[in-house]
């Protein structure tokens, strides 16, 4: 029977197509495993930064929906306020009519209030608390929709968005590469990011106060107060991201309390409460004392204008612009095309040798 088979040309043609068609096998397999490897992964914030699980997002929502909550909510929103006029203004500076826009941690919707039609036709207002959405203001008409959904797990169809715009909220999120890489993916080309966060030096008259107490009272220092973000990490990431024509640039607003007891008073209703996992769940009172007089003693001064003593709070803002990458965007110059040198700065008379006069007008004066 072997030799039969042997013998028989069918059996010898069918045993060579099996053997050429495995080699075929082994050879596409090894090409798609040689290109696999030659093609580099797409580069995204997630692969450079690592993600930090810093916060307690649930005790944060809570703290939130409290303060939308509280009585005094609006007696101690005036910071937001006034930093999410500030972020509105900037988006004015961009000569565009944004057909879709969405703000994420809106809150009361603290930029979306002073928005117009002629800039922006339809905003969606996203926070984790249905009180402060209930509570929302939008400009006049301007188009809306608001949704319930966590910060760090928002989730648009890619390239739909014009404009993504942040007051005062992403510095509670965890996943902030992931953040940065969810935004760029929900922008159209030439769609603009425009953020603003808590900077490092936010408090920093509190808690120094508070390390000083605990550790004359307690022998022991306390993480009373989030950690905050760094001006480099925003540049970083907005880089690692694939952002182009960034812009960071850091504002600090400095607000005068007749007390220490007062600041931490406003910083909770503002629903600003420290989050973080290894928050110790109570300040003992002695240290809370201590800390209160170290406070007035360190910073405390005379108010004439006002004929009492108040004690600073600063609040650190770093604000940053990314814009998603599009041909029609500017371009830097190729290296070595320059004609003037930066060394040469202070021979910039004998560079421009011929000068024009040019006289102003009353417009140009006012």
């Amino acid at each position: 029977m072997a030799q039969t088979q042997l013998l028989n040309p069918i059996y010898g043609i069918c045993k060579l197509k099996t053997t050429l068609n495995t080699l075929k096998y082994v050879c596409n397999k090894q090409f798609h495993r040689h290109q696999s490897t030659n093609n580099p992964k797409k580069k995204t914030a997630s692969s450079v930064y690592r993600t930090m699980n810093i916060f307690d997002r649930k005790a944060k929502i809570l703290q939130k929906e409290r303060a939308a909550q509280s009585e005094i909510y609006e007696q101690s929103e005036y910071i937001k306020e006034e930093v999410g006029w500030r972020t509105a203004d900037r988006i004015f500076d961009i000569k565009r009519t944004f057909k879709n826009a969405v703000e994420l941690g809106a809150g009361r919707g603290y930029v979306s209030r002073h928005f117009l039609p002629d800039c922006v036709e339809k905003v969606t207002l996203c926070d984790c608390s249905q009180t402060n959405l209930d509570k929302a203001i939008v400009g006049e008409g301007v188009q809306f929709e608001k949704m319930v959904i966590d910060e760090e797990k928002f989730d648009f169809p890619e390239d739909s968005v014009d404009l993504v715009v942040s007051s005062l909220a992403l510095h509670w999120i965890n996943d902030l590469p992931g953040c940065f890489d969810r935004v760029m993916n929900c922008l159209k080309p030439d769609g603009v990011f425009m953020a603003c966060v808590f900077g490092g030096d936010t408090l920093m008259e509190l808690r120094q106060a508070l390390q000083l107490a605990e550790m004359e009272r307690l022998g022991g220092v306390y993480p009373h107060i989030s950690p905050f973000t760094q001006i480099r990490d925003i540049g970083g990431l907005l880089n690692a991201a694939g952002f182009t024509l960034q812009t960071v640039d850091v504002d600090s607003l400095t607000v005068w309390y007749p007390s220490a007891w007062h600041v931490m008073r406003d910083v909770r209703a503002q629903g600003e409460a420290n989050a973080a996992r290894t928050r110790p769940l109570r300040l003992a009172p002695r240290a809370q004392f201590a800390a209160a007089a170290l406070y007035d003693e360190m910073y405390g001064k005379e108010i004439p204008d006002r004929g009492c003593r108040g004690v600073p709070a600063t609040f650190q803002i770093i604000n940053f612009v990314g814009w998603k990458p599009d041909p029609t965007q500017p371009k830097p110059m190729e290296r070595g095309t320059a004609e003037l040198s930066l060394k040469d700065l202070d021979k910039i008379d004998e560079i421009i040798k011929e000068t024009t006069r040019i006289e102003l007008t009353e417009d140009d004066k006012k």
